[in-house]
């Protein structure tokens, strides 16, 4: 049965693929600012950013973003040409690129929102250029709390009054943005995070890349820091491994920057003392490196199960979360609201915060059971399929169609309307070749409803 349905799969995605549309422009230049982190900056947002930008481009060749990067003078980052820096704490570096966005011919503004990216309290320092901007504005809230402080609160429907679009990628999102703020629903676009599309089932390969072959082979990866809830997963390893001596827990990343400034190296040791009290030190393999895109895709191709171990529930958006889901990965995670939605269905296995004992025998009954194991990786990976980078991409264009075309009412709908598919190129990698999903029925174009549509061509 598994099988067919895989054969149903692939002959629907292939279908898909086979198939040629418009892109949502004409051959008029799109021109897109985009404000947030950006590469080669460490941290979520930048890496989220610089995906927004490469993926719509590849596919979208009509459409270019001019990037203003937000920094601290004192970073000293090489950002690449074209790319204007923003210093974080300056309010007259952020009037300073309000003005050059004006002046530059922009169609949007797309600015990636997240408190703690902006200078002043609670990033109210983003004020001084959303206020300035005379075109239309997609803001991604990349963070939504469902008890913000009084500043909190006021900062963020300050910027919602000055917002077009908003853009989240969890249902949950979307529903604070209407109860709590008011937000009218069509004025909110959910697109789940982006993700990579390889092939299916390749971890032998990629162990053997890394002298792992035949070893159960469990994984975290992200910038180190209290937040990731490592103890818990490192505390449940003494049970895993009385079962599974052979197990190995690969904790890749590099420390978040912020904490090497503050006390250097502490939380990292503080881990690796703990594994060495609890006699798991020879099962635990620490890559401290912030890793390349493709390094990290092929370190997670390598790994059975897929740990998120986080003890802040509010959290909306994991990256690497997308990631591993797409490569088909089995994940046992807390329940925070992106895993929470995107591992529902049996997709993924939620055990409560804190609880080494729950992870440990979560993992050991996948790692004795292995066909349930192999199960959970199909059932990732079919899930995985309406978040691929084209997906993302056909999602993100629409949301800059609709936000050009309500600016520019007097250009024909056809060369602004959103599309149900993607222009062919084949000079892209593969998992980068778009294909058109099936249209939207929904009358705000949520990319949700193609996501739906794509599942069930690749689930019963």
């Amino acid at each position: 049965m598994l099988h067919s349905r895989r054969a149903f799969s692939n002959i629907a995605l292939h279908s898909m693929m086979r198939q040629r549309h418009d892109p949502p422009f004409d051959d008029r230049p799109v021109r897109v600012a985009l404000i947030g982190t950006f590469a080669p900056r460490k941290c979520g947002i930048a890496t989220f950013a610089e995906d927004l930008k490469t993926k719509v481009e590849a596919h979208y060749p009509n459409i270019a973003f001019d990037v203003y990067a937000l920094d601290h003078e004192e970073a000293g980052l090489a950002y690449a040409p074209g790319v204007e820096p923003i210093s974080v704490d300056n309010p007259a570096g952020y009037r300073a690129a309000a003005e050059r966005i004006n002046a530059s011919g922009a169609d949007a503004v797309w600015l990636q929102h997240e408190y703690g990216i902006f200078g002043g309290r609670d990033g109210a320092m983003v004020t001084e250029i959303v206020d300035r901007l005379d075109v239309p504005l997609i803001v991604t809230f990349h963070t939504i709390l469902s008890q913000p402080s009084n500043g909190q609160r006021e900062l963020l429907s300050h910027i919602l009054r000055k917002t077009s679009l908003a853009m989240v990628m969890s249902e949950h999102g979307r529903n604070l943005l209407i109860d709590l703020y008011g937000v009218e629903p069509e004025r909110i676009t959910i697109i789940p995070h982006g993700a990579p599309d390889r092939p299916f089932g390749r971890e032998l390969f990629f162990k053997a890349g890394l002298g792992l072959a035949n070893r159960p082979v469990l994984m975290t990866f992200g910038l180190l820091g209290p937040g990731k809830g490592l103890e818990h997963a490192i505390e449940a390893l003494p049970a895993i491994v009385s079962r599974h001596p052979d197990v190995l827990y690969r904790i890749v990343g590099a420390t978040h920057p912020n904490l090497v400034r503050e006390e250097g190296e502490a939380y990292r040791e503080t881990l690796q003392a703990l594994a060495t009290r609890l006699g798991v030190e020879h099962n635990i393999a620490w890559d401290a490196r912030f890793l390349e895109t493709d390094e990290l895709l092929d370190q997670l191709e390598a790994c059975d199960i897929y740990l998120t171990p986080y003890p802040n529930l509010e959290q909306s958006t994991s990256g690497t979360l997308s990631y591993a889901v797409a490569l088909g990965k089995a994940v046992v995670s807390t329940p925070y609201i992106h895993a929470c939605e995107l591992l529902a269905d049996n997709v993924g296995a939620i055990v409560p915060v804190g609880d080494a004992v729950a992870i440990a025998s979560t993992v050991t009954e996948l790692l004795d059971r292995p066909y349930a194991l192999a199960a959970l990786k199909e059932r990732a990976y079919a899930k995985g399929r309406s978040t691929i980078w084209p997906c993302f991409a056909q999602a993100s264009a629409n949301l800059l169609a609709r936000a050009v075309a309500a600016a520019r009412p007097e250009r024909n709908s056809r060369s602004l309307s959103p599309v149900s598919g993607f222009i062919e190129r084949p000079e892209l990698e593969r998992g980068e070749r778009a294909g058109p999903v099936p249209s939207s029925q929904s009358r705000h174009y949520e990319v949700r409803a193609f996501g739906n549509g794509a599942a069930v061509a690749l689930s019963d």
